[in-house]
């Protein structure tokens, strides 16, 4: 039951991921936007928590700690494309599921099978050579600072989310607690980006600008887009409950591939050798990680 859930997960966190790269070409504030995805993200978890009327036990208050790591790796990965190789960021970024198997180890001993060691080794390779770039070299590191902290952040948060559910915390509770800190931490950072941006919008007065989006535009948007997410969260921490950590952080991080598609069928980009075999070992990896399960 898990692989649905963690399968769920990864075809939502696909759409985010679409929504993200629409939203890339357009001119709006990343930080007011990720305000309006958590935003979005509160709403619907206090929602369902006043209709469904979860237990609220002390486990739910972890979800501090994801809400404290989500942002920073969302922020550092921001950082990461702007200053860096935007190839270099993305392999880190796919990269949290080894963290996961790496603290999941050390924090229960959950260790994983020959069977399902092998599931994940393909799974991960096929990640990796779907965004691995040809051009990218040692000597080009600019930004992998950014990049690290990515794939930390995004580790820790998932093995937070997991530690939740073993602690007994529902899921809707938690969610509410995690949506809320993130919330509060991308409006203090829009907050504190808005003086540089109308220092910016001042010195570029005279000259022929590209108008951005509204705040209120900008924050419809993000309510939008944070449907996606909260649908993706809300399937991801009951795979954690019943499902490997590693193996369900695998899993999700396989939302690429339906960014390749949507890139493939309504961008008409081509799929290069390198993403052509990576989709083939993604999927070889899940066919055996259904077989062993």
């Amino acid at each position: 039951m898990w692989l649905v859930y963690a399968s769920l997960a990864c075809l939502f966190f696909g759409m985010r991921g679409i929504l993200y790269q629409w939203t890339s070409q357009k001119p709006l504030d990343r930080n007011l936007l990720l305000f309006g995805v958590y935003l979005s993200g509160t709403l619907i978890a206090v929602g369902l928590s006043l209709i469904l009327q979860p237990e609220w036990s002390p486990a739910v208050w972890i979800g501090l700690l994801m809400g404290v790591f989500s942002f920073t790796a969302n922020a550092a990965m921001y950082k990461g494309f702007a200053v860096g190789k935007a190839s270099l960021i993305a392999i880190l970024a796919g990269l949290p599921p080894v963290v996961v198997v790496i603290m999941a180890y050390a924090l229960w001993g959950e260790a994983l099978t020959w069977g399902q060691g092998a599931a994940f080794l393909v799974i991960i390779s096929g990640i990796l050579l779907i965004r691995y770039s040809s051009d990218l070299s040692l000597s080009n590191l600019k930004g992998v600072q950014w990049g690290i902290i990515t794939l930390i952040s995004f580790g820790i948060t998932d093995v937070a989310s997991k530690q939740a559910m073993l602690w007994g915390g529902e899921t809707i509770p938690t969610l509410v607690v995690m949506y809320a800190t993130g919330m509060v931490l991308f409006f203090v950072s829009w907050l504190l980006s808005l003086k540089k941006t109308r220092a910016q919008a001042a010195q570029a007065s005279n000259e022929e600008t590209v108008p951005s989006w509204s705040f209120s535009k900008t924050i419809l948007w993000g309510l939008v887009v944070g449907i996606s997410n909260i649908s993706g969260m809300l399937l991801i921490l009951p795979a954690f409950k019943y499902g490997v950590t590693g193996l369900v952080s695998a899993v999700v991080a396989m939302n690429v591939l339906i960014i390749l598609f949507y890139a493939r069928l309504f961008l008409k980009e081509k799929f290069n050798k390198q993403e052509t075999a990576g989709i083939v070992f993604a999927f070889c990896g899940m066919i055996l990680l259904r077989l062993i399960g």
